[in-house]
């Protein structure tokens, strides 16, 4: 299995050259659908349309979510094409990450004149390190 930055970084990368061929502003699924191609033949194991059940009083609910993609059994990735992304996006992302026990998410906004200007990457239960390298407004080591 590769390295989570290596699977996002694929993920990008693949993303961006779709962007650049297909241009902006089509259908979330047409990007959903070619990017899922293009990851397969890059050689990444790619899920479409994941179901990630919920509990709610005691039985599974199997239909509550769909992830767009699941890459490598650990990268979700949720497919916009909106003229810009809202809070509200982030949040789908991080239930789908928190509900289904991922370690990390992709939100591509194929709506943006760049692709860059539209990938965010977010992460389940990040914890910074206690020990930080940068000792920014602290007082000096002893």
């Amino acid at each position: 299995m590769a390295h989570t930055d290596q699977v996002t970084e694929t993920i990008i990368r693949e993303a961006i050259a779709i962007h650049r061929q297909l241009g902006p502003r089509l259908f979330e699924t047409t990007y959903e659908v070619v990017l899922a191609d293009a990851l397969e033949s890059a050689g990444l194991r790619v899920e479409r349309q994941v179901l990630v059940p919920i509990q709610y009083r005691g039985r599974e609910i199997n239909e509550a979510y769909r992830l767009d993609l699941l890459v490598e059994r650990m990268v979700v990735v949720e497919c916009k094409s909106v003229e810009k992304l809202s809070p509200v996006h982030s949040q789908q992302l991080l239930t789908y990450l928190r509900l289904g026990g991922f370690p990390i998410g992709l939100l591509l906004n194929f709506g943006e004149g760049r692709l860059v200007d539209g990938v965010k990457r977010l992460v389940n239960n990040y914890q910074p390190p206690t020990e930080s390298m940068l000792r920014v407004n602290l007082p000096p080591i002893a």
